[in-house]
């Protein structure tokens, strides 16, 4: 996954749980590929939200910022935070963005999250979609970890790869790479804080198959 690649492939960020790493990811997979980001549920924060914090992260001048289809104040999940602001979340009314350019769509919590009564998070992913999964150490990371693969896998959809986020773990990691089969494709520190320079280092994680 680096900037010179040619292929206009929509990246779908997800995570084994909220509070992961998914936004820093994001802002990592965009600078690599200086791609378009959409973030569809926006779930708190709607004035400081996740597209925003992007928007601070990214270095590149190419990069398209698309408004998320739903954006709440309330922070829960969005089904509860739509019906908190008097919202039904309708999934025909997420519409993705047209893009020529590579698309990176970051998910609202894990692939269970629910919209609404019938739909959850994972039901915004399509087959063709590479999906990164972000998986962060925690008791009962491995269990998660494995319970999103399963999910995603069933679903057959296609994992492009795990990033690791936060304190290293090597016991772990071993032990999902070899068990899953799913490529790694690195690691986030945990690091003191975050801004372009350091969104910058971490471009070089990105891994490429084109």
């Amino acid at each position: 996954m680096t900037q010179k690649t040619t292929m206009n492939h929509t990246y779908f960020i997800t995570g084994i749980s909220t509070e992961v790493g998914k936004t820093i990811t994001s802002a990592i997979v965009v600078e690599a590929l200086e791609a378009d980001y959409w973030k569809p549920i926006q779930s708190g924060d709607k004035h400081a939200s996740d597209t925003m914090k992007v928007q601070s992260l990214i270095s590149n001048s190419r990069t398209r910022f698309f408004p998320s289809s739903y954006a709440f104040d309330y922070p829960a999940s969005p089904h509860l935070s739509a019906q908190m602001e008097g919202v039904t979340i309708e999934k025909d009314k997420i519409i993705r963005p047209v893009t020529d350019r590579p698309l990176v769509i970051e998910a609202a919590g894990g692939l269970f999250v629910p919209l609404n009564d019938h739909d959850i998070m994972m039901d915004l992913i399509l087959p063709t979609d590479r999906v990164i999964l972000v998986s962060r150490h925690y008791l009962g990371s491995i269990n998660h970890t494995m319970l999103s693969i399963e999910a995603l896998q069933h679903r057959g959809l296609s994992i492009y790869g795990i990033i690791f986020s936060g304190a290293e773990n090597p016991a772990t990691e071993s032990w999902i790479a070899a068990y899953s089969k799913i490529p790694i494709l690195g690691r986030i520190e945990e690091e003191p804080f975050f801004d372009k320079e350091v969104i910058k280092k971490y471009t070089k994680i990105m891994t490429s198959d084109e």
